[in-house]
């Protein structure tokens, strides 16, 4: 079955271009602003969304993304009000794919059949969990697959050439490939040495599967998205729409500026940034 990340990526390689994925904490600063956000999301160059569950553990998540969970959990925000928000944005946009991040025990709580169904029935596309490893796949894994979900898996630096087979046969859609050891909201080095082993280690995931590879953890700057562009399927703009999101608010949480319209021209900022291979080649011809 083609799901909706398969078709994007299809689109994506015809036109030569990465993808960009954003990354939003479902709830943050609250359900109604979150939800806006979610909406303009593709109007400003997103080829993906990627939803973060609220959780008050989320411990491969740096303070900034961590604060934001607190905010959305604070102002009421729960799995029931995630699948909420993908099913009201999927009335406006049967296109662009969601994928959920975070982490097992809202999920597990929830009930794993009834939210696959639920996640499903509102317009759900992947799943990208932090917290299970390759030796529990029978509790979501192998589920999400038998209901046409896309299970994302991860790559990071420390994935041995022994572990990363076995990483792959399980994963559809894409591979998520953490750039750097450690939490999110670090800063991935711009140095050229440090992007040209970047480059390394994706070319050697392609090698090994035809899923797209898509870098994220620690992209800050427009440098790093033209860079990233040239050498991965896509890269995920995370921590960088959270704090942009955090600006806009006081010390006590109160909205003082305008998270939605400061979130859009951020991503039409980096969207403008990616790099056309297509269109490098013709120029250069």
């Amino acid at each position: 079955m083609i799901t909706r990340i398969d078709q994007k990526f299809l689109a994506l390689q015809a036109e030569g271009r990465a993808a960009l994925m954003t990354y939003i904490v479902a709830g943050d600063p609250n359900y109604d602003i979150a939800l806006e956000i979610m909406k303009i999301l593709p109007k400003f160059g997103a080829d993906i969304i990627e939803l973060g569950i609220p959780f008050s553990d989320p411990i491969a998540d740096g303070p900034i993304i961590q604060k934001a969970s607190l905010r959305a959990l604070q102002s009421g925000q729960t799995l029931k009000k995630t699948l909420d928000m993908v099913r009201i944005f999927r009335r406006l946009d049967n296109s662009t794919p969601v994928v959920l991040m975070g982490y097992y025990n809202p999920i597990y709580i929830y009930g794993v059949e009834r939210f696959l169904q639920d996640a499903q029935c509102a317009g759900m596309d992947g799943l990208l969990i932090l917290d299970i490893p390759l030796e529990m796949d029978h509790e979501l894994c192998r589920p999400a697959s038998k209901a046409a979900v896309n299970f994302i898996r991860l790559v990071t630096p420390q994935t041995d050439n022994k572990r990363l087979p076995h990483v792959l046969k399980g994963a559809s859609g894409f591979i998520y490939y953490v750039s750097m050891n450690g939490i999110t909201g670090q800063t991935l080095s711009s140095e050229d040495s440090d992007l040209a082993e970047l480059e390394r280690y994706v070319r050697h995931i392609k090698k090994k599967t035809l899923l797209p590879v898509v870098v994220g953890f620690g992209i800050k700057n427009v440098f790093q998205v033209e860079k990233i562009s040239k050498m991965a399927d896509g890269l995920v703009l995370g921590t960088r729409i959270v704090r942009a999101i955090a600006s806009t608010l006081d010390l006590q949480g109160n909205i003082v500026g305008d998270p939605v319209r400061v979130v859009g021209d951020l991503v039409f900022r980096f969207r403008s940034s990616i790099t056309c291979i297509k269109n490098d080649v013709e120029n250069k011809g």
